[in-house]
This record gives structure tokens, C-alpha cells and sequence, in this order.
């Protein structure tokens, strides 16, 4: 006899963590379906912001790395600068940190059903039927956090952002500081973070049309910093925020990249993945108990706490990246720009709380 879960979760990252958990330790069946080996590696700077901690009941000190307080920058490889950050960050390698939260949510009672793709969806009565190689699986509730790149959101037809491209790449021991490099690559920056066993050197762009450089640029970054320019550079697609839209279907939420949910000024999103995860676990805990309008409210809830934000992000890129050698010198080598910008990162602060005084700081110019 086939088992009905209560709710189907495609995508094993921090979104489909996250709401595993949340959804399980309410009580209900939840299947994790990952399409690779587990743990995965997955490229990815692994920048979180300590204030995801808030939304879980347990210790991540497991799946930290490192943790950082300081950040360098230049510009054009040049006009350097290292700042003290409001609040440390953590640096995870994201093989562990999402095997860890995932762990969390198995001992709760989720289960996790690895090397298993998706190859369809269709919904049959009243539930999901997943079509996988095997044999299908059915759930009540489907939640699609399958990346960047997955394939349920567009099943679903719901509509995402455009994928940009990002490298990365690994390298040897270099330094405990992360740094950000703003003008070698244009509408984009280079930035590398620590581990306590390596250096993860990352590119991409935030506007406009992608360089065919950008490889050449790493390379030439990597070089810069003395680290081991044979790491084989890996690619990874990014789905940022540009707008409000619509994250749920009959009886399914997208979440995570899955959502386009990556900030378009900085590129974070892990923390918003987790966000988006523990929405869409509250979201689906409150249809199961008899909330007809819980999926719509998601959507909802997603563009207040997340979305109206990103508008201001949006337009601060978008000065930002059309004038970095002024946005350089007049935001980000100020002391105090960095210090708004990790509270930013930590929840402490919306974008909305400082966007105006960043546009009156650049105006003049």
C-alpha cells in the first residue's frame, strides 16, 4: 500500500532543511527527496548569518567551520581596507551545514530519500503524486526547494527569476578575514571566505549581462591572493530577488532559490533559504489543520518579511554597480557602512532603514 505523507519536500539544501524539521517536529510525515548523494558538495561561498539560529531549538556550533569579525576590501585589486563587522558571521562548508540541519530534522522523524530525481509531478485526487525513477510517492503537500536550477517551480508554473552565473572555486589555508573585491568585475565582485580548512573564492554578477570574462577574472583574483590557481572552478546558477511573485500552487509552496529568493545586492541566501523554509513549514502545518488560505498567506508573508525589503536592494545595486568606484570610496570603505550592512545581514536592520541615507551619501557625486 502506497504511504500518503503528509508533505513531500524536493531538494535536501537549507530551505528543504528547514521546513523538513519544523514540519516533522509538528508531528507530520514528511519525505525529503534529493536528487544526489548525500552529503553533497555544493559550491557555495558559505557565508550564514548567526541570527538563522533563532528559528531552531538546537546548537549549530557542529556545523560552523569558522566564525569571522573582520572583512577586507579593495577595489580593483587596489585602495585597500579592513573593518571590524557588528556582528560575526559564520563560515560553513555547505556539505556539512546542510547534512547537520537535516540531521535535525531526520531525528524528529523526516525521512530522507537520497539519489532519488524528480521526474514529475501530477496532482491525482488530493494529493501529489512525485514521479520518480522508482517507484511514485504521494503527499498531501508539496513544497519545492530544489534550487536554482530544479525543475518543480516550473511544473508548477510558477515563474522565477532569470538564473545568473557563479563560480567558485577552493583553494589552500590563506587567511582568517574574509575579502571583497568590487570593480574588477563589472556589475559584480569577487569575495572570498575562510574555512577552517581552506579559502572559498566565489564571483558572479548582480546586473545587466554576464561577462564572458568572469572566469578570467577569478583566475586573476585567485592568483592575486597567492592561493593555488589549479583548484578546479566549479559553476552554480543564482536566482536573485526582482520582484513580488507568486510562491504557491494548489496545495504547493516554492521556497529557496526555488523562490528567486537571493539578494540582489549582496547575494545572500542561505539565511532567506532558511526563512522561506521555516514560512513554508508554518504555511503547510496550518493547511493540514484546516487553514484554506495558509498557502496564499505564505506568498504574502514572504513578500512583507522579505520582498519589500529587496526592493530597496534592488535599487541600491543598481546605483551601487553603475558607479562602483564612487559607491567604493563613499559606502564601503566607511567603517560605519560595514557595521549597517552586517546588521543587515543579521535581521537587526531592513535595507529600508538605511537605503535613503546611502542614496543621500551618494548623490552629491
Amino acid at each position: 500500500m502506497t504511504t500518503l505523507f503528509d508533505c513531500i519536500i524536493v531538494g535536501a539544501g537549507p530551505a528543504g532543511g528547514a521546513a523538513a524539521y519544523h514540519l516533522a517536529k509538528r508531528g507530520h510525515s514528511v519525505l525529503v527527496l534529493e536528487k544526489d548523494t548525500w552529503p553533497r558538495n555544493k559550491p557555495c561561498g558559505g557565508g550564514v548569518s548567526p541570527a538563522v539560529a533563532e528559528w531552531f531549538d538546537f546548537d549549530f556550533a557542529p556545523a560552523i567551520s569558522t566564525t569571522v569579525q573582520k572583512i577586507r576590501y579593495t577595489f580593483k585589486l587596489g585602495d585597500p581596507a579592513e573593518t571590524d563587522i557588528a556582528k560575526p558571521m559564520w563560515m560553513v562548508r555547505r556539505d556539512v551545514f546542510d547534512a547537520f540541519l537535516m540531521q535535525q530534522a531526520q531525528d524528529q522523524g523526516a525521512l530522507l530519500q537520497a539519489e532519488t530525481e524528480v521526474k514529475g509531478i501530477q496532482w491525482k485526487g488530493e494529493a501529489w503524486e512525485v514521479l520518480t525513477g522508482g517507484e511514485p510517492v504521494t503527499g498531501r503537500y508539496l513544497i519545492a526547494a530544489d534550487g536554482a536550477k530544479g525543475p518543480v517551480a516550473g511544473w508548477l508554473g510558477i515563474k522565477q527569476s532569470n538564473p545568473r552565473t557563479a563560480l567558485v572555486t577552493e583553494a589552500g589555508s590563506f587567511s582568517d578575514v574574509p575579502t571583497f573585491e568590487f570593480g574588477l568585475v563589472k556589475n559584480g565582485s569577487l569575495w572570498g571566505f575562510p574555512k577552517a580548512d581552506g579559502y572559498t573564492v566565489s564571483t558572479a554578477t548582480f546586473r545587466g549581462g554576464e561577462p564572458k570574462s568572469l572566469s578570467k577574472d577569478l583566475s586573476k583574483y585567485v592568483a592575486e591572493l597567492g592561493l593555488d590557481a589549479n583548484s578546479p572552478v566549479l559553476e552554480h546558477s543564482l536566482r536573485l530577488w526582482d520582484g513580488d511573485r507568486t510562491l504557491h500552487a494548489r496545495n504547493a509552496l516554492v521556497a529557496g532559490e526555488a523562490a528567486s529568493i537571493l539578494d540582489p545586492l549582496s547575494g545572500e541566501g542561505i539565511r532567506p533559504s532558511m526563512l522561506t523554509g521555516v514560512k513554508a513549514a508554518e504555511a503547510i502545518d496550518a493547511a493540514l489543520g484546516g487553514n484554506g488560505n495558509a498557502l496564499e498567506q505564505y506568498t504574502q508573508t514572504v513578500h512583507e518579511d522579505w520582498g519589500a525589503d529587496m526592493v530597496w536592494a534592488g535599487r541600491l545595486a543598481g546605483l551601487f554597480y553603475r558607479f562602483p568606484g564612487i559607491g567604493y570610496k563613499a559606502a564601503v570603505k566607511v567603517p560605519v557602512a560595514t557595521q549597517l550592512m552586517s546588521q543587515i545581514l543579521c535581521g537587526e536592520l531592513r535595507y529600508a532603514d538605511v537605503a535613503n541615507r546611502a542614496i543621500k551619501r551618494l548623490s552629491p557625486f
